[in-house]
C-alpha cells in the first residue's frame, strides 16, 4: 500500500520460510520437457510450421510483401547506385589484400550481394569484400603459393600460373568457410557469436588494421616486398620495407600522399556536414577517376615504372569445383574466417535493426553468408562479409532494404562486363591509399585503451593481449589468443567473485555491503554472507575458504577440538579427576591434569558432538576445566544470501551439504535464503536434505531469515555491534517505536 503524499509504502505479510511460503500458496507444478521432447518437438512438422520455416529460409518473401515502391524505390535506386561505385572501387582495392589480381575483388562484390538479397534478414548492410579476411585469405595464399619460391605440393596445381594457383586457393577456403556456416545455421549455432565481446573484435579489428597498414606500404611505396605469412611476419615484411626504403618510387609516394590527404579531408567534410548533404561525397571514386584518366594521359605505367591495375578481362569466369587438397591444408584456417566473417557482419546488421526497428536471426544470417559464400566461391569470388565504410554509405544514402544492395551488385556487373578496361590505367598505389585511408575508424580504436583500464581492467587486458597476440603471431592465432584471455577472464571472473558480509540498513529491509554503509544494523552472533557468483566444483573452495575467513572460525576445525575435548572430559569424570557440580565443573586434583595422548580417530572427530554420559551440556564458550581450550564461537545464525547464485554443481552440492553440517555440528543455525525455485528443485532431487540438512532453513527472503532469527534469539537484538565502521546502528523488536516489527509472525514494513 502506497501511502498518499510520500514515496513510502507498507507491506504487511505473514514472515515466510520456503516451506511456509508452498504451504499457503498452491504452487502450479509444470511438466518440464526432456531431451527427447525437444527432440520431437524439433522433427515435428506442419502446415503452419512448414510456411514459417519456408519464409525463415527466405527472409525476402516477408519484406517485399510490405515493400512502399513510392516512397522506399528511389531511395534505394540513390543509395544503390551510390553503394555500387564504391562497392567497385573497393573490391579492387581490398582484392590487394588477399594477393589476387584485383578483378576477382569485382567477383566477390557481385556473387555474394545477390544470394543475400534472397537470405539475408538485414535490410542495411552492404555484404561484400571486407578487409579483415580478405588480409586473413591472403596470409593463406600467400603461405601455399609464395611470392618467390615453389607452391606448395598440392593436388591440382599442375599447368596453373600462379595467379591461378592463387585464385583456386582463396575460392577453395572461401568454399570451406560457407560450409562452415551454413552448418553451424542449420544446426542453430548462431549463438556462438556471442563469445567474441565487443572488447575482444575491438582489439583483433585494430590488429587487423596494422597488418592492413603494412600490407599496403609496398604500394604507396612502390616496393616490391614478398608476401610473408605465419608468427612475426609483420616484422620480417617491415624489416624488409625498410631495406628497401631507399628504393621507393617517388611517383607512387606522391600520388599516394595526394589521395590520402584529400580523401582524408574530404571524409572529415562529410562527417561534419552530414545533415545538411543530401548523399556523402564520393570522393575514393572522384578520386579513382581523376587518377586513372591522369595515369592514362601520361602514361605512368612506362613513364615512371609505376604498377597499374592492368588488363581487366571482361565477363565472368566459368565455375570450378573446390579443391579437396587444399580442404585439408587450410581447414584450420577457415574456421576463424567464418566466425569473424558473421561475427563482423552480424554486429554491424544488429546495430542498424536497432535503428530501424526491425529484427534479424542470426541463425538465418549464417545460412545466408554460407551459401553467398559457397556460391561466389564456385565462381573465384573470395570470402564475403561487410565492410563498415560501405555499409555506412548504403545506410546514409537513404538505403530501405536490400534493393540497394541488389543495384549496387548490378553497378559491379555493368563494370565487370562493359567498362572494366576504364579502370586498367588505375595505379595500385591509389588502391593502397584509398584502403590505409579508410583504416582510420580502425586505427582510432587505440583511443580505447584508457577507457577500458580505468573501467574494467580485465577487459583492458583482453584488448591489449588479443591485439598483440594478433599482430605478432598473425590473425588466426592471435583470435584464438584472445578468445582463450576472455574464457580465462570469464573463469577468474566467476570463480573468484567478490564476496561480502551485509548488514541491514537501519529502518528499512534492505541489506548492503556494511564496509560501504555507517548508519547499519548488525545483531550480535548474527552473519550474513553474499557470494554473487553460482557456486560449482572451481570455486566451491574458494566459497568455503571465503566463508570461513568472514566467520572467523574454521568449524571443522572447531568440530575435532571439541570432540577432542569432550573425549577428554569423559576421560576424566571415569577416573574422578573431574566432578560435575551445580557451578560446572570441579578439579579434584590440584595443579593441571595432564593431556593425555590422543587415540581417537578422525572421523570420530568429525561426528556429532555426542553428549550422552554426560549430566549436562557444555558452554564451549565459557572456560573449561583441566587446562583445555576450544576456539570459541561466537555467531550463533548464519545467513546466506542466495539471490545472486544462478546454479549448483554436484561438485558443489556434496561441498555445500558437508559444510553446512560442520556449522550445524558446531551449533551454527544456518539460513538460506532467496534462493532460486530451480536449485531447490535440484537440491530434493538430488537427495540433499536429511535428518541434519532440513529444507525448513530455506526462507524467502532475507529479512524474513534475519526477523525469525531476532524472534529466535531476542538478546541479540540489545546489543550493538563492536565494529568501529558501525556507528550507532540500532534495530529493536517488540518494540511500538522500531520501524521493524514483529508480532505473530505478520511482519509490517515502514520505509
Amino acid at each position: 500500500m502506497m501511502r498518499t503524499g510520500a514515496r513510502q509504502y507498507v507491506v504487511a505479510r505473514p514472515l515466510y520460510s520456503e516451506d511456509s511460503f508452498n504451504e499457503k500458496h498452491n504452487k502450479v507444478y509444470r511438466h518440464r520437457k526432456t531431451m527427447l521432447d525437444h527432440v520431437r518437438q524439433y522433427f515435428s512438422c506442419d502446415a503452419k510450421r512448414a510456411k514459417n520455416a519456408a519464409l525463415s529460409l527466405l527472409p525476402v518473401i516477408g519484406w517485399m510483401k510490405i515493400y512502399k515502391v513510392k516512397e522506399w524505390l528511389l531511395s534505394d535506386v540513390v543509395s544503390g547506385i551510390s553503394t555500387g561505385l564504391v562497392a567497385v572501387l573497393q573490391g579492387l582495392a581490398y582484392c590487394l589484400l588477399a594477393s589476387l589480381p584485383p578483378w576477382y575483388g569485382l567477383f566477390a562484390a557481385f556473387f555474394p550481394v545477390v544470394i543475400y538479397f534472397f537470405l539475408g534478414t538485414s535490410r542495411h548492410i552492404s555484404v561484400g569484400p571486407f578487409p579483415v579476411l580478405c588480409l586473413m585469405i591472403g596470409s593463406v595464399v600467400t603461405r601455399l603459393v609464395p611470392d618467390e619460391g615453389p607452391a606448395a605440393n598440392i593436388t591440382g596445381f599442375e599447368g596453373l600460373t600462379r595467379d591461378e594457383q592463387r585464385v583456386l586457393v582463396a575460392s577453395s577456403i572461401t568454399f570451406l568457410a560457407g560450409i562452415m556456416q551454413l552448418a553451424m545455421g542449420l544446426l542453430q549455432v548462431g549463438f556462438v557469436v556471442m563469445y567474441l565481446s565487443d572488447t575482444l573484435v575491438s582489439g583483433f579489428t585494430t590488429a587487423a588494421a596494422i597488418h592492413i597498414l603494412v600490407s599496403q606500404l609496398k604500394f604507396v611505396l612502390g616496393l616490391q616486398v614478398p608476401g610473408i605469412s605465419g608468427p612475426l611476419s609483420l616484422i620480417y615484411t617491415l624489416e624488409i620495407i625498410f631495406n628497401q626504403i631507399t628504393s621507393s618510387n617517388v611517383c607512387d609516394v606522391v600520388i599516394s600522399l595526394i589521395i590520402m590527404v584529400v580523401v582524408f579531408i574530404v571524409k572529415e567534410l562529410n562527417d561534419r556536414f552530414k545533415s545538411k548533404l543530401p548523399v556523402p561525397i564520393p570522393i575514393e571514386v572522384i578520386m579513382t577517376v581523376i587518377a586513372c584518366g591522369v595515369s592514362y594521359a601520361f602514361d605512368f605505367k612506362t613513364r615512371y615504372g609505376i604498377e597499374v591495375v592492368g588488363q581487366i578481362p571482361k565477363g565472368y569466369e566459368p565455375p570450378v569445383a573446390p579443391n579437396l587438397h587444399i580442404f585439408q591444408e587450410t581447414a584450420v584456417e577457415a574456421f576463424p574466417m567464418a566466425i569473424v566473417g558473421f561475427a563482423v557482419a552480424f554486429s554491424v546488421a544488429k546495430v542498424y535493426s536497432i535503428k530501424h526497428d526491425y529484427t534479424i536471426d542470426g541463425n538465418q544470417e549464417l545460412i545466408a553468408f554460407g551459401v553467398s559464400n559457397i556460391f561466389g566461391a564456385s565462381f573465384k569470388a573470395f570470402a564475403a562479409s561487410t565492410a563498415l565504410s560501405r555499409s555506412a554509405v548504403q545506410e546514409s544514402t537513404g538505403g530501405k532494404t536490400q534493393v540497394a544492395g541488389l543495384l549496387s551488385a548490378i553497378i559491379v556487373m555493368i563494370v565487370t562486363l562493359a567498362v572494366g578496361f576504364l579502370l586498367e590505367p588505375l595505379p595500385k598505389s591509389v588502391l593502397g591509399a584509398v584502403v590505409i585511408i579508410n583504416l582510420k575508424g580502425m586505427l582510432m580504436q587505440f583511443g580505447e585503451i584508457p577507457y577500458l583500464w580505468r573501467r574494467d581492467k580485465p577487459d583492458c587486458v583482453v584488448w591489449v593481449v588479443t591485439c598483440i597476440a594478433a599482430i605478432l603471431l598473425g590473425l588466426d592465432l592471435g583470435l584464438g589468443v584472445g578468445l582463450g584471455v576472455e574464457l580465462i577472464s570469464v573463469v577468474l571472473r566467476v570463480q573468484f567473485p567478490r564476496c561480502s558480509l551485509l548488514a541491514n540498513i537501519r529502518g528499512t529491509d534492505i541489506y548492503k555491503d556494511r564496509k560501504d554503509y555507517t548508519s547499519i544494523y548488525e545483531p550480535e552472533g548474527v552473519k550474513i554472507f553474499r557470494m554473487p557468483s553460482p557456486i560449482f566444483f572451481a570455486n566451491m573452495d574458494f566459497f568455503r575458504n571465503k566463508l570461513v575467513e568472514a566467520l572467523g572460525f574454521n568449524p571443522l576445525r572447531v568440530l575435532k577440538k571439541r570432540n577432542k575435548a569432550l573425549n577428554r572430559i569423559k576421560k576424566l569424570l571415569k577416573k574422578g579427576d573431574l566432578q560435575w557440580t551445580a557451578t560446572g565443573f570441579l578439579n579434584t586434583t590440584n595443579g593441571y591434569v595432564k593431556e593425555p595422548e590422543d587415540d581417537s580417530g578422525t572421523e570420530e572427530l568429525e561426528q556429532p558432538v555426542d553428549y550422552r554420559e554426560l549430566p549436562a551440556r557444555i558452554d564451549w564458550n565459557a572456560r573449561l576445566p583441566a587446562n583445555i581450550v576450544v576456539p570459541p564461537v561466537d555467531v550463533h545464525s548464519l545467513v546466506l544470501d542466495f539471490a545472486a547464485v544462478s546454479f549448483l554443481d554436484i561438485t558443489a552440492l556434496k561441498g555445500l551439504k558437508t559444510l553446512l553440517k560442520e556449522l550445524i555440528r558446531v551449533e551454527v543455525e544456518v539460513y538460506i535464503v532467496a534462493c532460486d525455485q530451480y536449485i531447490l528443485e535440484k537440491l530434493h532431487s538430488c537427495c540433499f536434505f536429511d535428518d541434519e540438512v532440513q529444507p525448513s532453513m530455506f526462507f524467502l527472503t532475507l529479512h524474513d531469515a534475519m526477523l525469525h532469527i531476532l524472534e529466535k534469539h531476542p538478546e541479540a537484538t540489545g546489543k550493538r555491534s563492536t565494529d568501529d565502521k558501525v556507528k550507532d546502528a540500532n534495530l529493536t523488536v517488540h518494540n511500538p517505536s522500531s520501524s521493524l516489527r514483529i508480532k505473530d509472525k505478520n511482519v509490517r514494513f515502514l520505509f
